[in-house]
């Protein structure tokens, strides 16, 4: 497993999900060598999202490229079941959503009873308030700020609205707020003085002509 920081210092977390699939193990090479701080890895399962990614196997085979905190997001449906594969399969943190697990708080409990940290998502539409009695059993929050299933959307700017809710709740409790979702070198900024420390971006990163001089200026721009 990779070493997870708890400072709340700016994480750049690039989304394999925007990565060429032909060499994955490469491209995981590759970011860690440019400066990522942690490596976001979408998991979908047809049902909770329309599409469908990778399961444990891929992750697995993934753990030997990089020491970088696998930061795995499960868009499944009945998170339990899929706590145990993940992380035998090497996640550092799994973050589950709260409109998937019915009892939200016994999910949690079953990430940390493995010893990995354990995160809640929150789809556009969600309200911030279901996080209200789980917040001292948390490592993250995830903020999405696209609708989850599909990569190359726009961010839709009432996030940062929440994000600022989602900040305030959390107070100094050591929670990574993370975002999810069409961000870029234009909106980064907003998003983490809103709130924001951990960012996730796909298509900005592993389409840039060069990587690490846009993973710099990801970091540069959020702290301007």
């Amino acid at each position: 497993m990779g070493k997870v920081r708890d400072d709340r210092m700016i994480k750049i977390s690039p989304s394999i999900l925007a990565a060429d699939f032909r060499k994955l193990g490469q491209q995981v090479e590759m970011v860690e060598l440019a400066g990522a701080d942690m490596l976001h890895i979408d998991v979908m399962d047809g049902h909770f999202v329309p599409n469908i990614t990778m399961g444990p196997g891929i992750i697995e085979s993934l753990r030997p490229y990089s020491n970088l905190p696998f930061d795995v997001h499960l868009m499944v449906q009945e998170p339990d079941r899929f706590v145990k594969p993940f992380v035998k399969a090497g996640a550092d943190i799994l973050t589950v959503h709260v409109e998937a697990s019915c009892h939200i708080h016994r999910t949690i409990s079953i990430i940390k009873e493995f010893g990995i940290k354990a995160g809640v998502a929150l789809n556009p539409a969600t309200s911030e308030d279901s996080l209200k009695y789980i917040l001292d059993d948390i490592d993250m929050i995830l903020v999405m700020s696209v609708n989850p299933g599909f990569g190359g959307q726009k961010f839709i700017p009432k996030t940062l609205e929440k994000l600022r809710r989602v900040k305030e709740m959390v107070g100094d409790r050591p929670i990574d707020i993370e975002v999810d979702g069409g961000i870029n070198l234009h909106n980064i900024y907003d998003i983490t003085k809103a709130g924001a420390n951990v960012i996730v971006a796909g298509v900005a990163i592993f389409h840039a002509n060069d990587v690490p001089d846009m993973i710099k200026s990801f970091r540069e721009s959020a702290a301007l």
